[in-house]
């Protein structure tokens, strides 16, 4: 089996459009590690959480969730699931800067730079979604669907995340890493 740098190379040397789809692929299954990560990490993390707490209403900037279920009177998504759904989608999106940094777009770029970049656009989107998940979890829970609510919810949120994350991570990680051939023959 070839090298995962064999296949970049063979890549690269057929242009730029074949050299960003094979990025696209790497970026797919690094996308569906972080996937995993942010829909079923959640449900662990919750196991500690006493009912009260995950089903505790809160409000603090734009993230609310006070309006009960009016067929139950529980709310679904209470701060125990907004803290779990939160806390996986950050441990996600850090396990996917440093492999797609490294490992799809073969980057040299500085972390000093990118990183900061890539915090802000995440805190955004980490935003977004902590907006969003809530208000998708009670949706779905008002559709007979509470079991899986949160899974759905994490997969909706993820999939923006993903048609967004590729074209600014090709942006930011677009400095090469030097082969090793040219960096020994200086």
């Amino acid at each position: 089996m070839a090298k995962l740098s064999d296949i970049d190379n063979a890549a690269a040397s057929k242009g730029k459009g074949i050299e960003t789809l094979w990025q696209f692929v790497k970026f797919i299954v690094v996308s569906l590690a972080a996937f995993v990560i942010q829909t079923f990490l959640p449900y662990i993390i919750k196991l500690p959480m006493s009912d009260d707490f995950l089903h505790q209403a809160y409000k603090f900037w734009i993230f609310e969730n006070e309006a009960p279920d009016p067929a139950t009177g529980i709310i679904a998504a209470g701060l125990g699931v907004f803290i779990a759904a939160n806390a996986s989608n950050i441990l996600a999106q850090i396990v996917s800067f440093f492999i797609n940094r490294d490992k799809t777009f073969n980057s040299d770029a500085n972390v000093a730079i990118t990183l900061p970049i890539y915090i802000i656009f995440t805190i955004a989107l980490i935003c977004f979604s902590a907006w969003l998940s809530p208000t998708l979890i009670t949706f779905f829970c008002n559709h007979n669907l509470e079991g899986p609510s949160l899974a759905l919810s994490g997969m909706i949120c993820g999939a923006i995340q993903f048609l967004l994350y590729f074209p600014v991570d090709k942006i930011l990680f677009s400095k090469k890493k030097e082969k090793k051939e040219e960096v020994k023959t200086k």
